[in-house]
């Protein structure tokens, strides 16, 4: 019976790389030279910490993340902006990279293709989705109902079989 899985994940080797460019920009840039201003990668949370003088440096910061990852082709969906905490010495901030379907985004997927009477089902298993169906035309078409609909992650098709 065919099926595929549908994921949310992230590269973490293009992750790794687009951190390591934008503090490679920021070494370069003449508004952040000797600053301290920073990006650290925390690998076991993918979580990006942002360390800065002060709070408007943080916010172009963020648009320097926001650029070099989206070159790196991973979606800026993904991304959630924690509040700045800021003291007098520095500021800092964490952006969350949001991967997996945790179970809300699972059961808004498992109900929209209940939903859309495709001869199909669909069954949380961890962090996947998993869709199976007799037909490979209706999983290509549960496949184009899904991208057409809008998540707060970035949902990818994998292990297509046949």
């Amino acid at each position: 019976m065919p099926s595929f899985d549908v994921v949310s994940e992230i590269n973490m080797h293009e992750l790794t790389n687009a951190v390591d460019q934008a503090n490679r920009e920021l070494s370069q840039r003449f508004d952040f030279k000797d600053t301290g201003c920073k990006f650290e990668l925390k690998p076991k949370e993918v979580i990006v910490h942002l360390k800065a003088e002060v709070d408007f440096q943080l916010k172009q910061m963020l648009e320097i993340l926001k650029l070099k990852v989206v070159k790196r082709g991973i979606d800026v969906a993904c991304l959630e902006v924690k509040d700045a905490q800021t003291n007098l010495a520095e500021a800092r901030q964490d952006v969350l990279l949001r991967h997996g379907i945790d179970q809300d985004c699972g059961k808004k997927i498992v109900k929209l293709i209940k939903d859309s009477r495709l001869k199909v089902q669909a069954g949380i298993h961890g962090d996947k989705v998993r869709v199976t169906g007799k037909q490979r035309d209706d999983l290509q078409e549960t496949i184009a109902l899904l991208r057409r609909e809008k998540f707060d992650r970035p949902l990818s098709f994998e292990n297509f079989r046949d």
